[in-house]
């Protein structure tokens, strides 16, 4: 990629119409090709107006005028790339923003690739790549949590901690250099206690971070949620009940779902990704056998299983093979049919296994808002505060942070066997070394380049 080119893309939709369109030019000569494309009503140059300014005229390409737009020049290092940026605001025609991208192309701007606003923002030391990461985070975000989770990480409180850490493992590693170098002002052995000390709190932060992968990954990608029971209890009238249309057959005949069904769904700000699965009975039919056996694999699998009961039926042997299988899960049960006469109580349950219940009823759609509470504090322990909150939702990020721990014990390790100063520098910067990949301070251009072709084109 030349840092010296002047890129422009489409910044909005390109596969819809709306009320308006962005195409975005960002380089050394974007004001240059927006004054080449833009006829001022008032005859105005951008060359000559202040930086953050909008101005009204017409696109033109070649002399031919293609749309009416606001115009909005922004000047280099205030700006999201830190160069020049200028930003077309035109009508939001498919056909009229790729006319309006096709003139400033032909006045010299590049195409940009997929993410290059964002690289370019990381190569100017704007944001971090950790930032940039979040910049994708949120246009990819499904729910309240994964949002405001990416917010907070563009917001650099990520980047705040790891510099943290960075830091205090640089500050020691520095001192057992200079002791090594002159040891008749640093006394290197005193300096034990304070540098075992300093690793094991920064050991401590780093599994601090470790422990949100799981509230991270479950806010970024969504609860793998198996709804399992036995035939009839009601396992797809839940499901049609929180996706609100009818995704799943209903019949009163047992055995109707013999394969899994899927269905992505948000429950008070949290992402369940459902499955519901084949009624688990004792059968001889083959195929509804294989839907069994993949249910009772999903089920090992699952952030969180929903085990359906019909409350208006005694437990049999299915129910109990069913929480055999799920009792060391996190189960939420739920006691369909409370319309009818119960039968099963939620006693009857924790009696076996140790799990939240709910009563509903699925025909009748009650109890769905206890249920939808219930699911949100099973994750986050009720309401989730974010004001000060890292959650880790980066698996690039997890395995760099399991790396810098495994270094730091090695470190700690090697104080309690009195292994030699220098030999200890070597798993300190390798811990340092980890940390900086995930803000981008030690970054090889191909690991840049797969982050960022994951960006749409225009970001």
């Amino acid at each position: 990629m030349e840092m010296e080119d002047t890129i422009a893309a489409i910044s909005t939709s390109t596969v819809s119409s709306g009320g308006i369109s962005i195409v975005r030019i960002s380089g050394p000569d974007a004001i240059i090709i927006g004054d080449k494309v833009f006829k001022s009503k008032k005859n105005i140059k951008l060359a000559n107006v202040q930086s953050h300014t909008v101005h009204f005229g017409n696109i033109c390409d070649n002399g031919n005028e293609i749309d009416e737009a606001l115009v909005i020049v922004m000047k280099s290092p205030n700006t999201y790339t830190k160069e020049n940026i200028v930003e077309i605001d035109c009508h939001g025609g498919i056909l009229v923003t790729k006319k309006v991208l096709e003139a400033v192309l032909n006045a010299g701007a590049r195409l940009a690739e997929p993410g290059e606003f964002t690289k370019r923002a990381f190569l100017n030391g704007r944001i971090d790549l950790s930032q940039a990461e979040a910049v994708i985070d949120i246009i990819n975000a499904k729910n309240d949590y994964a949002l405001k989770s990416s917010v907070n990480q563009l917001d650099g409180k990520l980047s705040e901690k790891i510099k943290n850490i960075r830091e205090i493992i640089l500050n020691n590693v520095a001192f057992i250099e200079a002791a090594l170098d002159d040891p008749e002002h640093f006394d290197i052995d005193a300096n034990v206690n304070n540098l075992k000390n300093d690793v094991e709190n920064c050991l401590n932060n780093v599994d601090n971070l470790l422990k949100t992968c799981d509230n991270g990954r479950i806010m970024h990608d969504g609860v793998r949620t198996v709804i399992l029971g036995k035939t009839n209890a009601g396992k797809s009238s839940l499901l049609n009940v929180l996706a609100r249309e009818e995704r799943a057959i209903v019949t009163d005949i047992e055995g109707t779902t013999r394969d899994t069904l899927e269905e992505m769904i948000n429950l008070s700000g949290v992402t369940l990704n459902l499955i519901d699965t084949a009624g688990i009975r004792k059968t001889d039919d083959v195929v509804e056998s294989i839907g069994v056996n993949k249910a009772k694999k999903l089920a090992e699998v699952a952030d969180l299983v929903i085990y359906v009961v019909d409350s208006s039926r005694s437990l049999d042997d299915n129910d109990y093979e069913i929480m055999e299988l799920i009792k060391d899960k996190k189960v939420l049960v739920i006691l369909n049919k409370a319309d009818l006469a119960q039968v099963t109580t939620a006693e009857d349950i924790k009696k076996i296994i140790n799990c939240e219940t709910v009563t509903i009823s699925a025909k009748q759609e009650t109890g769905i808002e206890e249920l939808e509470e219930t699911v949100k504090n099973m994750f986050f322990n009720g309401e989730v505060k974010f004001n000060e909150d890292v959650y880790i939702t980066s698996t690039r990020h997890k395995e760099l942070l399991k790396k810098a721990e495994n270094s730091l014990k090695l470190v700690l390790d090697g104080i309690d066997n009195m292994v030699s100063e220098d030999f200890l520098t070597i798993d300190l910067m390798a811990a340092y070394e980890n940390l900086g990949l995930i803000i981008g301070e030690e970054i090889e251009d191909d690991l840049a380049n797969r982050i960022f072709s994951k960006f749409c084109m225009g970001k």
